[in-house]
């Protein structure tokens, strides 16, 4: 019996220890919101670049790496998916923090710490140096490289935040970055690996973490 005392307070240290290293708030359910937001962002995205090749031939010409206007409405074309990008991106903003913090007020839990603050900072490093390298792109025309360079930008912020949050969310940076590699090699495909990544991964992510750590145990 003193035994068993003694390896529950090992745990209940070895949980505290955690707690105050690592932001265990993050909810499997924001990541299966934000998954739905990347899918319903792709479906609409796909939707207007058929009506524009339907419109103008083909959506751009590719020259040597390099894709050119093939019609004075790409710029519109653009801003368009832009705007879908940043729907998106605010979508799984709101449905993760919400989700986030209702588990961390579940949990008793802050959810503006320290921790947190590192998980932000570690985060927003590559993905801020990701969004200025795309618009570099997007202003010389290298529109076929913006999905890959989404996603490994993406999957490096994952990897770099993941020290200080669930172990999981590095491996999801690996895949996104992945993804993103492949895609620069098959570039007319580019909206499906930007769904894949955004869309199924974070599912299944959100699954298997709302699996793990937030189902309510069945009772005996």
């Amino acid at each position: 019996m003193n035994e068993q005392q003694h390896l529950d307070t090992l745990k209940d240290i070895k949980r505290i220890m955690e707690r105050s290293t690592r932001f265990m708030s993050l909810s499997g359910l924001g990541g299966v919101g934000a998954g739905l937001s990347g899918l319903i962002g792709a479906w609409f995205a796909h939707g207007i670049l058929e009506d524009y090749r339907a419109s103008a031939g083909s959506p751009f010409l590719y020259n040597g790496g390099h894709y050119e206007s093939g019609s004075p409405d790409v710029n519109l074309l653009v801003l368009k998916l832009l705007l879908i990008a940043a729907a998106v991106l605010a979508g799984a903003l709101t449905t993760g923090s919400y989700f986030t913090w209702r588990k961390a007020r579940q949990q008793g839990l802050p959810i503006w710490d320290a921790t947190a603050r590192k998980v932000v900072i570690n985060l927003a490093v590559p993905l801020v140096a990701g969004g200025f390298f795309i618009l570099g792109m997007i202003y010389n025309g290298f529109y076929g490289f913006i999905a890959p360079a989404c996603l490994v930008f993406y999957g490096l912020a994952l990897i770099n935040a993941s020290k200080f949050t669930m172990p999981e969310l590095r491996y999801v940076g690996f895949t996104e970055c992945l993804l993103g590699i492949i895609a620069t090699f098959l570039l007319g495909y580019g909206l499906f690996f930007w769904a894949l990544g955004f869309g199924l991964v974070h599912i299944l992510y959100g699954v298997i973490m709302w699996w793990k750590y937030e189902r309510a145990p069945q009772a005996a």
